[in-house]
């Protein structure tokens, strides 16, 4: 029995690694031949795997870019594109092949450090707060000290995923900052979804996955399954999912990126105020083969929180500057983000 047999809820492997195949030839070919700047009036966003994006499903859903764009005089074109990793996603914006970035807050950071005092990428939201958790079917493994070379542990992208970021934030908090990547060796990259299906399937060398929302509770179904790490517990409540663009985007298309944020703000306060039609969204927009009971008893908890404004991401943009993970120093969160008040008071 193939696997989308046994697990509906994981997309069948074939369809998406073609989806991924075209995401990448379009990144190639982006990488080769530099996009033209393009006038106001057009956005190019890119989102992930998981209910962490469920503000940009509302957003789609709803057309509310093209809403708020009219409301202002001007028509939005939108295009959609779906990615898996922060370094793709890192490497698609600078290359000029999309102009909104939907990855972890790690990705973030790792590419603000990169352009700082350059093309000055910086956060333009939060899409919210969420619980991430290392999961593990190998039943010797109870804590991250209990992995061992015979292990191996997915995460969307090596080394600058938030996934990956938050192991090594937990790595040195267990053997101190000189060992924060004693755990990477261990690390390879996976779509949530895939590694979802491996996890769960067994017999193979995939004894973790550092996931997210809804994949790592479908996973907890499994009795064989258990949580090793949750972030929440790491780190407090936090915003592990962010968007980010480069500061000539904001410039170059002031309405454009207002109605943007403004599509946003208005997409988290109907998810957050309205739990119930926010998971008929997801559901309808991604396809997603998960009961909608199922799904509402995922996001409808106090742990979820839908919101632009970024919370608790200066501990981990300190942490990697410590270790030498990033070499610019943020003083506090509103370096790697935009100011904007419509996002609110962050931290």
């Amino acid at each position: 029995m193939s696997l989308g047999k046994r697990f509906p809820f994981i997309p069948r492997f074939g369809r998406l690694a073609s989806g991924i195949g075209l995401s990448l030839s379009l990144l190639a070919g982006s990488l080769a031949a530099p996009q033209a700047a393009h006038a106001e009036g057009q956005i190019r966003i890119a989102e992930q795997f998981g209910i962490v994006y469920l503000l940009l499903n509302v957003v789609r859903d709803q057309q509310l870019i093209e809403k708020h764009g009219k409301a202002d005089g001007l028509d939005i074109k939108v295009d959609w594109q779906q990615l898996s990793g922060g370094a793709a996603i890192n490497d698609a914006l600078l290359s000029g092949a999309i102009d909104i970035a939907g990855a972890g807050i790690g990705p973030l950071l790792t590419v603000w450090d990169r352009t700082h005092g350059k093309q000055n990428v910086k956060g333009v939201a939060s899409l919210g707060n969420f619980p991430y958790y290392l999961l593990s079917n190998n039943p010797k493994v109870k804590a991250i000290a209990d992995f061992t070379e015979k292990d191996r542990i997915a995460v969307p992208a090596v080394g600058v995923s938030v996934q990956s970021r938050f192991l090594q934030y937990a790595a040195a908090k267990q053997w101190g900052d000189k060992e924060f990547d004693r755990l990477d060796k261990y690390t390879v990259a996976l779509p949530h979804p895939d590694a979802t299906a491996s996890l769960l399937s067994g017999g193979t060398e995939l004894t973790g996955h550092f996931s997210n929302p809804p994949f790592q509770n479908q996973a907890l179904e499994n009795p064989n399954v258990h949580v090793v790490l949750d972030t929440y517990k790491l780190l407090g409540p936090n915003s592990p999912t962010v968007l980010y663009a480069t500061e000539k985007f904001r410039n170059d298309n002031p309405k454009t990126y207002k109605a943007f944020v403004a599509a946003l703000a208005e997409a988290a306060d109907f998810a957050q105020n309205d739990k119930g039609a926010a998971a008929d969204t997801y559901i309808r927009v991604t396809g997603a083969k998960i009961s909608r009971e199922d799904l509402l008893n995922i996001i409808d908890n106090e742990q979820f929180q839908f919101s632009v404004t970024p919370t608790n991401t200066y501990p981990l943009a300190e942490f990697l500057q410590r270790v030498g993970a990033i070499k610019n120093k943020p003083t506090s969160w509103q370096d790697y983000f935009f100011e904007d008040a419509a996002i609110g008071q962050g931290s």
